[in-house]
């Protein structure tokens, strides 16, 4: 009689579940990962995890996990996030703490082109400036889209896009691409404020909730959360180190993280928390509504497929 077989885990790019938990313990029973509510009520409920079709796991507040659980969710290659409430870092609103499955059988070849290009300073910057004309594309072709903002009369200029590259071609550093990527953002939450109506200054890890700018705020920093954990979980599956970013973080090691992430915060994280802020979204809904929304574009596939190609790019 022949033993039994694990089934094998979905690919990473075509999983389809992100889980936040708060005031849970997630654990392995009877060969499963589940978790158990501990929000102080009479009976605590159980539910399933399943490892196999999920993509990255974030623990918010009250929660705790065995090693039992980590080493299976490790195995199915689960990246695990410990964050704050809501979704958004417990210690700085962008400083993601992921514990990722560590495995000797990840691919080397993309981390080796990677390193590559990264060690020589003049490739480095171009791959920065294809980051950042890759935000842009993508960002235009979402908010394009996008009925709500059609609706409101939201768009991206051409004349935006255009001034926006030629600065990038310009650009002679890091530094200088930064400011070009900042004043780009600026002008993306000045249009989406104008549109909805209601002044905004983006001001990360606020925690304040006495405005639509405060709340769409704390949006924006939940969404970032889930877009780091998005881009923690493709480098993470080609084996490429978080710490050889193209733009960000000289003295944050998970900076390629933000790099990646950016791609699509621009597209979907930024209009949605604008659109359910304006609407009085509660936060849970806010996050579910994003990661659907990621699911439906495909949004792990993509990232897969742009750092392969960045990877090989000459």
């Amino acid at each position: 009689m022949k033993g039994r077989t694990e089934p094998r885990p979905l690919m990473l790019s075509k999983r389809a579940n992100v889980f936040y938990l708060e005031h849970a313990r997630v654990m392995q029973q009877d060969e499963r990962v589940v978790y158990i509510t501990d929000d102080g009520g009479e009976f605590e409920q159980l539910f399933n995890i399943p490892e196999r079709n999920t993509a990255f796991l974030l623990l918010g507040k009250g929660t705790s996990i065995t090693d039992a659980a980590m080493r299976r969710l490790a195995a199915s290659q689960v990246v695990v996030g410990f964050c704050g409430s809501g979704g958004s870092p417990l210690l700085g609103a962008v400083d993601p703490v992921f514990l990722v499955p560590q495995s000797e059988y990840r691919p080397t070849q993309y981390m080796q082109m990677w390193s590559a290009r990264w060690f020589q300073e003049e490739k480095r910057l171009e791959l920065a400036r294809h980051f950042l004309k890759e935000r842009v594309r993508l960002a235009a072709e979402a908010w394009e889209n996008n009925a709500h903002l059609a609706r409101l009369g939201i768009t991206i200029p051409e004349e935006l896009r255009q001034r926006f590259f030629s600065e990038l071609d310009s650009a002679e550093g890091t530094q200088e691409l930064l400011l070009v990527e900042a004043r780009w953002a600026r002008q993306l939450y000045a249009e989406l404020a104008r549109g909805h109506g209601f002044p905004f200054k983006r001001e990360e890890g606020r925690r304040a909730s006495s405005s639509l700018a405060d709340i769409c705020n704390g949006f924006l920093d939940h969404g970032n959360y889930i877009a780091y954990g998005y881009a923690s979980v493709v480098l993470c599956g080609l084996g490429i180190s978080f710490a050889m970013p193209v733009l960000h973080g000289k003295t944050r090691r998970g900076a390629l993280v933000f790099d990646l992430a950016d791609l699509i915060k621009d597209a979907w994280v930024m209009p949605l928390a604008f659109e359910c802020a304006g609407e009085g979204t509660a936060a849970q809904q806010f996050r579910q509504r994003l990661i659907e929304t990621c699911q439906e574009r495909e949004v792990l596939d993509f990232l897969f497929d742009f750092m392969e190609d960045a990877c090989k790019k000459e």
